[in-house]
């Protein structure tokens, strides 16, 4: 039988994110460096669907107050995500990114860094290199044409004045690059989670601080004036993170430039125009501001490869003269995200492993649903 690395590794490569084997074997280095033995078999028995304490201890016929004390330890550690919904808390098998890698933020040091960077390649090529994307771009909103329509998944102001809990906390990439004697010039504190759910990081593990829906608002504005590119899971409801970017530390950023992992960061539906008679040829929107390298002098003004934009809006502000405008893209050049987190999982498990298994996994949601409905009628 596989050594229990090998079989969580497996586990994990199974989720629709990807966890691919490498002939190093880095992959299992990292994962004994995050699980202890103990902890990596009891996360080979969690489900990928959130589950309360009780329900996991009932499956696993354990006292329900020892198999909590097991799960809020092993996510204090960083190794399976716990979240609150109506009140509860529920735990899960998390993917590695986005999920467990995140959660080593309090975590990580130098060693952790360079196993990272050595599996980044194969990681990020995996992770970037099967549709839907993993991750997509929000548009600065301030900056979006007037005639424009403005769908609820690209306004992210919209999106966090909905919600009721608030987090921010270092970013782990910038950390990482730290770690490695490579420091960033830019904030640290940029990365937000957030919530509909009020207290919803009470009891949860330590991440970051919390902070107020004004607090949160104001760091987009500040992180926009900065030059960071907002990025958050690929899908339309309710999401839970923002990232704010550099395309100096990123892996968002730099799978698609480092990488040439085209599906792991999603453009916006938006592409930077340059207005020629308005341009002054002061050149701040592409001296080290667009993150792609999208933006470039020609004889007359400085023009927009539209190739190359991902729409974040970034370039537009930090033209003082105001000739930068984010404009829709053409219809067929627009990608609509999958509505839900599951709906993203079915339509990346039909790319990565084909329609078959893809109908598969239909099914055994659906019968976990009913199962997860039966808890909760019984928990009430």
């Amino acid at each position: 039988m596989a050594d229990v690395y090998q079989r969580l590794a497996r586990a994990l490569d199974r989720l629709p994110h990807g966890y691919p084997a490498t002939e190093s074997g880095v992959e299992l280095a990292i994962l004994r460096r995050i699980f202890a033995p103990a902890d990596a078999e009891m996360a080979l028995k969690l489900k990928p669907l959130p589950e309360t304490a009780a329900m996991i201890a009932r499956r696993l016929r354990r006292p329900t107050d020892e198999t909590r004390a097991v799960l809020d330890g092993m996510a204090e550690r960083g190794q399976i995500y716990k979240m609150k919904r109506r009140g509860r808390d529920w735990y899960g098998l998390a993917p590695f990114i986005v999920g467990i890698w995140e959660y080593q933020l309090n975590h990580l040091d130098r060693e952790m860094a360079e196993l990272f960077e050595a599996y980044a390649p194969a990681l990020l090529g995996s992770l970037g290199g099967v549709a839907p994307a993993l991750a997509r771009v929000v548009p600065v909103n301030r900056r979006i044409d007037a005639k424009a329509e403005i769908l609820p998944y690209d306004d992210l102001k919209m999106m966090m004045e909905s919600c009721n809990s608030f987090r921010v906390a270092d970013c782990l990439c910038r950390k990482e690059h730290e770690l490695l004697g490579k420091p960033c010039s830019h904030t640290s504190e940029t990365c937000m989670s957030f919530s509909r759910e009020t207290d919803a990081y009470a009891g949860m593990p330590e991440w970051g601080r919390e902070i107020s829906r004004e607090e949160a608002l104001a760091l987009l504005e500040r992180v926009e004036e900065e030059g960071l590119v907002h990025c958050t899971y690929n899908f339309q409801r309710e999401p839970f993170f923002v990232c704010n970017c550099c395309s100096c530390c990123c892996g968002f950023l730099r799978a698609l430039t480092e990488h040439h992992a085209p599906y792991m960061l999603a453009r916006a539906n938006y592409v930077s125009v340059i207005d020629a008679d308005t341009c002054s040829e002061c050149g701040d929107c592409a001296n080290g501001r667009c993150p792609t390298g999208a933006i470039s002098a020609s004889d007359e003004a400085y023009t927009v490869d539209g190739g190359r934009c991902i729409g974040c809006g970034v370039c537009a502000v930090a033209c003082s003269y105001d000739a930068i405008r984010l404009v829709p893209r053409p219809e067929e050049e627009r990608v609509t995200p999958p509505a839900t987190l599951i709906d993203w999982s079915l339509e990346r498990i039909d790319h990565r492993h084909g329609p078959v298994k893809g109908a598969a996994l239909r099914g055994w949601l659906a019968w976990e649903g009913l199962k997860i409905a039966a808890a909760r009628r019984r928990a009430d």
